[in-house]
């Protein structure tokens, strides 16, 4: 069954979705195929591979959550030190890294905000989906189509 590779841990069908957001919070890459028990390494490894290639211009990078591995193009924080701290006295970073970990902390906070916008919404990417999986899956890119339409208007 198709679906079965959808289902998470938790018994839940789920797609992931690989996603790059620009500052304004629009979405420039999407790929919203995978099971979602699949490894992000994987899916990343796949949007670099693929025809519709997700490409880093040159000199640049895409900031990526622990769950990555640093590779070229893409920005891990460092494992093993705090990471959500903020510049007040009380929770500053006492190391580069936990300084690092805190700016990084800071940039990625720009798409956990848009997938937050994006669920809220559109309700469809709340609830959970009885549609083929390909179906799912234009739903989904209609719904970041329609996310960008409506951030540049």
């Amino acid at each position: 069954n198709e679906k079965s590779r959808y289902r998470t841990r938790k018994g839940e069908i789920v797609t992931t979705v690989l996603a790059v957001c620009s500052p304004k919070m629009q979405f420039i890459y999407t790929l919203p195929r995978w099971e979602g028990s699949a490894a992000n390494s994987r899916v990343l490894r796949d949007a670099v591979n693929r025809r519709n290639v997700l490409k880093v211009p040159h000199g640049f990078y895409y900031f990526v959550d622990a769950s990555y591995t640093n590779c070229e193009g893409f920005i891990a924080p460092y494992k093993s030190q705090r990471y959500h701290l903020n510049e007040r006295v009380a929770n500053q970073p006492t190391t580069p890294k936990e300084f690092f970990n805190m700016k990084h902390s800071s940039v990625r906070n720009v798409i956990e905000r848009c997938f937050r916008l994006l669920k809220l919404r559109w309700a469809i990417l709340r609830c959970p989906s009885y549609y083929p999986i390909q179906i799912q899956n234009r739903i989904i890119m209609a719904c970041y189509l329609l996310h960008n339409f409506i951030r540049t208007e």
